[in-house]
């Protein structure tokens, strides 16, 4: 559907508006969210990018480590997908940056991916929760779970591990094909609006 540039609505409150004109902002938004994401999302890691508080390298690294593993692994699209990703909220949501990488990926990736995603971090305290004086176990409160050994196979293969800075990485671009595929899917969450509001 060809749209016009240069449509904008008479309105200024989203009450007065026609169906028609909500078809046309819906598309509209639909276009260009869809064509930044990608773009949106590696120019998001890359914040990430920076000091590496006291880790050997920083949290950009980091990712790229994760990911490249997962690739070299022969793990699934989505599997490499959520490990490139799995920090990404770092930034902006350090208190729960699990759920809100988790949430980014849910439209677009598989339940157990999803699933690792959410919980990467309760899991990875596994390894160092003990040290400030945690339960390191307190992710076999999900050991009923189908995804539960996965959750410890993903932050043990692509976590935990991924703090090398002679480690060889794939660059961000080699990344692009397979976020392209796995985020121009369309949504598996039901009932969201095409348009924010």
């Amino acid at each position: 559907m060809a749209l016009d540039p240069n449509f904008a609505v008479p309105w200024t409150e989203m009450q007065y508006g026609t169906r028609e004109q909500y078809a046309h902002l819906g598309a509209a938004f639909e276009q260009h969210a869809r064509g930044a994401l990608v773009d949106n999302l590696i120019n998001l890691l890359g914040l990430l990018k920076g000091p590496t508080l006291g880790y050997q390298c920083d949290r950009y690294s980091h990712s790229l480590q994760s990911g490249t593993r997962a690739y070299r692994n022969d793990e699934s699209v989505d599997m490499v997908v959520a490990a490139l990703l799995h920090d990404i909220a770092d930034g902006f949501a350090p208190e729960n940056h699990s759920d809100a990488a988790a949430a980014l990926l849910r439209p677009y990736v598989d339940d157990e991916t999803h699933w690792v995603v959410k919980h990467h971090g309760l899991f990875q305290g596994y390894y160092y929760f003990h040290h400030h004086d945690g339960d390191r176990n307190a992710r076999d409160q999900y050991q009923d779970s189908p995804y539960y050994d996965r959750c410890v196979d993903f932050c043990h293969e692509y976590d935990q591990n991924c703090f090398d800075p002679n480690y060889p990485v794939m660059d961000i671009e080699d990344f692009r094909p397979m976020l392209d595929e796995v985020l121009s899917r369309p949504s598996r969450v039901p009932g969201v609006a095409p348009l924010p509001g």
